[in-house]
């Protein structure tokens, strides 16, 4: 077994569930995983990760997801609708374009917008489908728009490029993904992944640090083609923390919040996903909630409150 820590801001609730994804990530590649939050000094809580083998499991983790290749799974027979053609549309160079054909699908109907994804990576693969839950737990599809979500999970894993301009292979580089963030340091980034921003141009909604909400100024980061910078590694690693686990939805009138929990003991992801949900398997838990805001269409998250 190795173990190694990282910082994490328990107040941010895409950390918390990013923390839950490593653990989920590092059990599937190197089985054996057990993870949990070390509280012992609340200005820097850490959450632990123990896993099989002889590598930090965060670096195995984050090399898995730099090198990743991206497919969209779909329903036996299914097809994808005629495109439409858009000026300056980035839909033909989006990674995610593969197709694989399943016949148990996870939701009543495969919207083209919202198929689930497969990484796969030296023989490993890693399905993410949260968002097309067709259970009657809130899937946490907190992204909306014209993009899929594997547009947003290459965009997250691989960054994004202008268009060519005349004589280019390819375009220049607009925004980093993990790939980048991993080429460029990877001491870093497996030191303190959820601590290495960068800008984006659009992500799953996770990290509140990217969130934005109109304030009826005239201004729009996505009318002027600004970024804001989130942490890739958080959108995508609290994507697939969903995967097996949910916070819990509440309603108070018109505004829709939700609440989750860290807990302080080692936990396989198991009893990690009853953890987060609040249900403490014997350990110690911390509770929180959070607000869930609009911005557009899209849902955001915002940074939680402790619960006494």
């Amino acid at each position: 077994m190795t173990s190694a820590s990282i910082p994490v801001d328990l107040i941010n609730p895409g950390q918390v569930l990013a923390s839950l994804g490593f653990l989920e990530t590092a059990d599937a590649l190197c089985s054996g995983a057990v993870g949990g939050f070390d509280w012992t000094n609340d200005a820097a809580v850490r959450f632990n990760l123990h896993a099989r083998g002889d590598r930090n499991p965060f670096e195995r983790v984050l090399e898995f997801l730099s090198g990743a290749e991206l497919s969209r799974i779909g329903p036996s027979g299914y097809k994808d609708p005629p495109k439409k053609k858009k000026k300056n549309s980035e839909e033909d160079d989006a990674p995610g374009n593969d197709l694989i054909h399943l016949d148990c699908f996870p939701a009543p109907v495969a919207a083209p917008l919202a198929l689930p994804i497969r990484l796969t990576y030296a023989n490993q693969s890693l399905d993410i489908a949260h968002w097309t839950d067709g259970s009657s737990r809130n899937n946490f599809k907190f992204y909306a728009g014209p993009r899929s979500a594997a547009q947003i999970a290459g965009a997250m894993l691989k960054g994004t490029r202008e268009k060519p301009r005349k004589g280019q292979r390819i375009g220049e580089l607009k925004t980093k993904g993990i790939l980048t963030l991993w080429k460029e340091n990877p001491s870093l980034l497996a030191e303190r992944p959820f601590h290495v921003l960068t800008s984006m141009g659009g992500s799953f909604n996770f990290d509140p640090r990217g969130a934005w909400t109109a304030i009826d100024a005239g201004y729009s980061p996505n009318d002027q083609q600004h970024c804001v910078a989130a942490s890739p590694v958080v959108e995508m690693m609290a994507a697939i923390g969903l995967e097996h686990a949910r916070p819990e939805v509440d309603w108070n009138g018109k505004e829709k919040s939700a609440r989750y929990a860290a807990w302080s003991e080692l936990l396989s992801p198991l009893l990690a996903r009853a953890a987060l949900s609040g249900c403490g398997p014997g350990a110690s838990l911390r509770k929180f909630s959070f607000k869930i805001g609009l911005s557009g269409k899209n849902k955001i998250v915002n940074f939680a409150e402790e619960e006494g």
